[in-house]
């Protein structure tokens, strides 16, 4: 909003700068051309209105009352000395020059300032009484009076409607703002509900499951622990706390590197206790992303549960292989197999905690299988 006013500003200003110098000039140029107009009232008000120029430049520039104030002063001054000495035409059109569009520019940069509209209209009716002052007493036109009331209505308008449309459109661009922030706000919200929500089916639903089927294949010692390690995410969920990939020791390898040769080792660990001899081939040691190393070791994790849950044996092979663009990792079971088409796309455990982790970080999944012929599901997600 501030950026948005000191451009209106600085517009404002180099209008009234072109205007009030344009007034100027117009003015010195009809004092130089000899009339009615005594030498010496023209060459005071030529002077005057040099320095009506001057602090014109100064006031734009800073910003600054004073000059503006100034300004109105030696305009004044510049309208009574010619007005008085009974001008011909080219000192009434030099009046008309200085009150319609020197002294008036200053309404652009006062109009938008605090009390600036009292301010304008105050130095609008001194220059008019100035202007109609000179204009009777010297019996000079009324061409001066009409300048003068044209030129610093149409500055104070232009002034006060650049300032509303300004402030309108600076409304709206906060407003706008606001909205992309609500919105922005709203989609965090929602990712962290959906990451939420893989790491629950990941780890307490899978759980579950197995409690319901009485823990088959499973000690009763990997049991406890996969119970109160669900157990600690609970709590996270209760009191808030999000639930960060690393909150499960599924996703919280003991090496600080990113890589995925060790990382994996927490994964084959934990499914190692719950049955399921994990062969690892391939790439030992990637480096990736810690977003992309997530997604994959949590897709991962995933599959190797179905596999664990679905399939019927208890051996998978992952093999791991990287080129210049992606890291991709295959599952293979020699299990029972499954008809792809038949599996309905909505299931939170292929939807959102495999395909939705990787297309989170531009990755993508396929899946191979048939019924008797065991599966095979192809993990990828780009390298940085």
């Amino acid at each position: 909003m501030h950026r948005i006013h000191n451009e209106r500003d600085r517009l404002l200003a180099r209008i009234a700068r072109l205007t009030g110098l344009s007034g100027c000039t117009g003015a010195v140029l009809c004092l130089l051309v000899p009339d009615s107009t005594g030498l010496v009232a023209r060459i005071a008000a030529i002077v005057l209105s040099l320095l009506v120029a001057g602090a014109i430049v100064l006031h734009t520039e800073r910003g600054e009352l004073g000059p503006a104030l100034g300004a109105a002063a030696a305009g004044v001054a510049a309208i009574l000395l010619v007005g008085l000495d009974t001008p011909g035409a080219a000192g009434s059109t030099a009046i008309a020059a200085i009150a319609g569009a020197a002294t008036a520019s200053l309404a652009l940069t006062l109009v938008p300032r605090r009390h600036g509209q009292l301010i304008v209209a105050s130095l609008a009716v001194l220059v008019v009484v100035a202007v109609w002052i000179g204009a009777v007493a010297g019996r000079g036109s009324l061409l001066p009076i009409v300048a003068a009331v044209a030129g610093w209505a149409a500055c104070g308008l232009l002034a006060t409607w650049t300032a509303r449309a300004i402030d309108r459109a600076a409304d709206r661009i906060s407003e706008v703002g606001r909205a992309h922030e609500a919105e922005r706000l709203a989609s965090e919200a929602e990712s962290q509900q959906r990451q939420d929500a893989r790491l629950l089916h990941d780890t307490v639903l899978a759980t579950l499951s197995l409690l319901a089927h009485s823990g088959v294949g499973v000690g009763q010692a990997a049991l406890r622990d996969q119970a109160r390690d669900d157990a600690r995410l609970l709590r996270q969920l209760r009191l808030g706390v999000p639930l960060e990939v690393g909150s499960h020791p599924m996703y919280a390898p003991e090496a600080d590197e990113d890589a995925l040769g060790s990382t994996f080792e927490s994964v084959r660990q934990r499914f190692a206790r719950m049955g399921l001899d994990v062969n690892w081939h391939g790439a030992g040691q990637l480096l990736l992303p810690r977003d992309s190393l997530d997604a994959l070791l949590g897709a991962l994790g995933e599959c190797l549960e179905n596999v664990r849950r679905h399939s019927g044996v208890n051996e998978a092979d992952v093999t791991v292989t990287d080129d210049e663009r992606a890291v991709r990792a295959m599952i293979t079971d020699a299990g029972s197999g499954f008809q792809t088409d038949a599996v309905e796309p909505g299931r939170l455990g292929f939807a959102e905690s495999v395909v939705g982790r990787l297309h989170a970080v531009g990755g993508r999944a396929r899946v191979f299988s048939s019924p008797g012929a065991g599966t095979t599901v192809m993990l990828e997600v780009p390298k940085p």
